[in-house]
């Protein structure tokens, strides 16, 4: 292995890969438990984030681990299609799994001026993917029906906004990767420059997205100022967290991807890289640009949603993150702006 693969590489490809398994162990892991713990409410937007931080986290451990034994085995499509779409696919559901959450900020933010959106003004308090109508007292078999079903789903007016965007992206990342593959046969120079093009693209998508966090973390902060609760002031914190950590690492990772050739990893020739300046941006780039988010956001989202019971009665809550039954109308929009309340709530809020 170390013959085909020069050793400081295959170390930070190790590391790399370890911590894909780990944060993937631990997403879908806590995916389990909230499932078990919660059935009746169906896809929350919780569980849409870990199942996407999961799947993201198991695609870069593809990639990574598909990078040594390209190399050694000598694919010859690595270099071309078949690095491009795997380094491709764990970024775009990246893309998605933050650009929920942001989603999500919106609705806090905006949830005062959405008057003419009638159902969809509950959406930041109601599942991502759940059936309109709630009933009580479901069979196990309408519960799994519930759970896997995706008929007469309800999805916010922002959540399908994210939805096209990332569609939007799968298309252009496969119209990339035709032109990649037709580039090519012809002068495999012309592929790397619309893999760069691609980069390029993206890197400022991310910057773009970590901007807007930002901005919605800072209205949301100044709106929880007002609220004079424990709670909220507990979820002030935890926006401030996340979004200073957005910020920071998506600037950082997007400003490597910008200036160095570093997402184009699998264009490399391993042999020819030498000293410490090429891994240390490549463990900067991959850590900063999902591992630290991913981890972050796990780790405000490992607290369990309570147990769902058709006769529980919840105190009212703030909640700057994500709930899961649904609730009624709020009583006092100013309050509703600051923070969410719960009223009659299904089960417990979890952060993020």
């Amino acid at each position: 292995m170390v013959k085909c693969y020069p050793l400081n590489l295959l170390f930070v490809n190790t590391v790399l890969l370890c911590l894909d398994v780990l944060l993937a162990f631990i997403a879908f892991f806590q995916l389990c438990r909230i499932h078990l713990r919660n059935q009746q409410v169906g896809w929350t937007r919780q569980k849409v984030l870990h199942l996407m931080i999961g799947s993201s986290n198991c695609g870069y451990f593809i990639y990574f681990l598909c990078m040594v034994v390209a190399t050694c085995k000598r694919w010859l499509c690595w270099s071309n299609v078949c690095g491009f779409v795997l380094m491709a696919l764990p970024k775009i559901l990246f893309l998605a799994a933050f650009l929920l959450l942001l989603s999500f900020w919106a609705d806090l933010c905006h949830q005062a001026n959405d008057e003419e959106d009638g159902d969809e003004e509950h959406s930041s308090r109601q599942p991502l993917l759940e059936n309109s109508k709630n009933k009580t007292g479901l069979s196990n078999i309408d519960i799994r029906r519930k759970c896997c079903s995706f008929q007469c789903i309800h999805v916010g007016s922002r959540q399908k906004f994210v939805i096209v965007v990332i569609m939007l992206n799968v298309v252009l990342m496969i119209a990339f990767a035709v032109i990649i593959r037709i580039g090519a046969r012809k002068n495999p120079s012309h592929s790397l420059v619309v893999a760069r093009v691609y980069i390029d693209y993206f890197a400022t998508s991310v910057l773009l997205m970590g901007g807007a966090f930002g901005c919605y973390g800072f209205l949301l902060f100044s709106n929880l100022r007002r609220v004079r609760s424990e709670k909220a002031s507990s979820e002030m914190w935890k926006v401030v967290g996340l979004a200073v950590v957005s910020v920071l690492c998506f600037t950082s990772s997007s400003l490597i991807a910008l200036l160095t050739d570093v997402p184009l990893f699998h264009h490399w020739n391993p042999k020819e890289i030498n000293g410490v300046e090429a891994p240390v941006l490549l463990i900067l780039h991959y850590v900063l640009g999902s591992s630290v988010p991913f981890a972050v956001g796990l780790w405000f989202m490992r607290e369990l949603p309570a147990p769902s019971t058709s006769n529980m009665q919840v105190q009212p809550r703030a909640t700057t993150f994500i709930t899961y039954g649904p609730a009624g109308r709020p009583h006092h929009h100013q309050y509703w702006v600051t923070a969410t309340s719960s009223e009659n709530q299904v089960s417990r809020a979890s952060p993020i």
